[in-house]
């Protein structure tokens, strides 16, 4: 093989080293990153859930909080650094623990569980443009929605439902294919863009009655008997409910922190995550508080709390709400789609292929692939119980973290030869045996059985929310005894 089909095989403009002036995201860009992570109607409905539908203390959700997201900030920190050092993604650092050949293979999980993810948000996303499109047509014509046309379902999906999903997979195909200078604005301009929708949720129940909505709050904020040791099980299951919840942007944070100016920058980003989930955390107790109250008042019944956005604009029968809302969750599920799914799918894509595929290419791939997914997720795929598949195969994402970081700390003592990183040669540093690092493989596997242990071994499934962090440790141990010289 010649040196020049050697680098071909294994290189891509988007798989280099950053070019220093693309080095400039701070602590702020950082911040809308976090923000946007936790923007989603899943995290909206996680954290009301966890203050006001159980029985929890709310100093012990607090603090379970902030100890998950403690956890998050440390992991990121560690995970972050060899991606800011070298300007390199994840799945490139990957190659110096698993080999050339091993790292697009076990890279590609990540790009498979993502590609998936986006295609089941795609469709979620798509069913609030189909809403808002009704709520269009509605008001123009209240007998229109009733025509032939619109009774007419395909897997489950009438004409209004096709068009939604053909949009939202166009407009995000189109948005993120356009290159992280670009990707950088769009996270900045959703994270605000959410936030402010946010707080005129919040004023327009405040203001709707201020001492009654204050006092609703003030009856959910329980800060007493904190200190006993039957809330240490509820503080370490909120930790690892918030933890759970981050994990799947944790091991291609690199995919991000390539871009940041520096060491400093990245710890000060990280941290910001803290001020996220506190600022987040307020407005969303706030608002489901205060609308439960407002409904109990004006004798609306009830059957449940109404922790979901979508439940609670459905209760409240204003027009206006209504489409702002449905806007806001359009917003914020195109970037948490953009973050947590498309963009590290590109990078695993083009690892796989990288003298085949383009940022665009890559793109358009994800988009075909997450048009299919969203079409046959209502009537088919959300039947089989593709999500557990789903989950054993992010299994792995634990061992990936694990191996990496002691590779990159212990064993290699953060250094990376940049030539051999792109190199097929037998003489290689990261060639190891015919591309596969053995042992770094060994370890994975074997930190993935205890992982993956947690979701299909019924006596395990207590420590679910830990798989990630347990199968992390199995790995990263197992390796640092295998590897170390």
């Amino acid at each position: 093989m010649s040196q020049r089909k050697i680098k071909n095989s294994l290189i891509n403009w988007d798989l280099v080293t950053v070019n220093p002036n693309n080095k400039n995201w701070n602590w702020k860009d950082l911040f809308f990153f976090w923000g946007i992570n936790i923007q989603s109607i899943i995290g909206f409905s996680l954290i009301a859930s966890l203050y006001v539908v159980y029985s929890l203390n709310s100093f012990v959700v607090l603090f379970g909080t902030i100890l998950g997201a403690l956890l998050v900030f440390l992991f990121s920190n560690l995970i972050g650094k060899p991606s800011q050092k070298f300007g390199l993604p994840f799945v490139v650092i990957l190659r110096s623990s698993l080999g050339v050949r091993g790292a697009k293979f076990f890279g590609l999980f990540r790009g498979l569980v993502g590609i998936f993810m986006f295609g089941i948000q795609t469709y979620f996303l798509s069913k609030a443009i189909g809403y808002l499109i009704r709520i269009i047509l509605f008001s123009f014509d209240a007998s229109f929605l009733d025509k032939e046309i619109f009774l007419i379902f395909l897997l489950s999906l009438n004409i209004i439902d096709w068009s939604s999903i053909i949009f939202a997979i166009l407009i995000q195909v189109f948005l993120f294919s356009a290159g992280m200078n670009f990707n950088k604005r769009l996270i900045k301009f959703s994270a605000v863009t959410v936030y402010l929708g946010m707080l005129l949720f919040f004023f327009a129940v405040l203001l709707s009655d201020v001492k009654f909505s204050i006092k609703v709050f003030a009856n959910i904020v329980d800060f007493s008997n904190f200190v006993v040791f039957s809330n240490l099980m509820p503080v370490i299951t909120v930790a690892g409910t918030m933890f759970a919840y981050f994990s799947i942007v944790i091991l291609s944070f690199g995919d991000f922190s390539r871009y940041v100016k520096n060491e400093t920058e990245l710890k000060r980003g990280n941290l910001s995550l803290l001020l996220n989930l506190i600022i987040f955390s307020f407005l969303a107790v706030f608002i489901v508080a205060g609308v439960e109250g407002i409904l109990s008042k004006n004798n609306t019944e009830l059957e449940k709390i109404l922790t979901n956005p979508m439940d609670i604009i459905g209760k409240l029968d204003n027009l206006l709400i209504t489409n702002l809302v449905l806007i806001f969750v359009i917003i914020a599920s195109l970037s948490t789609n953009l973050i947590a799914n498309f963009i590290p799918s590109q990078y695993s894509l083009i690892n796989f292929l990288p003298s085949t595929l383009t940022l665009k290419s890559s793109s358009v791939l994800i988009g075909i692939l997450g048009f299919i997914i969203s079409i046959f997720w209502l009537a088919f795929l959300s039947q089989i119980g593709i999500l557990s598949i789903i989950d054993t195969i992010g299994a792995f994402f634990g061992p990936l973290f694990g191996i990496m970081i002691v590779d990159f700390y212990f064993i290699k003592k953060g250094s990376l030869i940049n030539k051999d990183i792109y190199s097929l040669e037998t003489n290689g540093a990261y060639f190891y045996s015919g591309g596969w690092h053995i042992k770094g493989v060994y370890s994975l596997i074997l930190g993935f059985i205890f992982s993956a242990s947690t979701i299909w071994n019924f006596n395990l499934m207590f420590l679910q929310s830990y798989s990630w962090i347990i199968g992390a440790f199995i790995a990263s141990f197992s390796y640092f005894l295998l590897a170390r010289k």
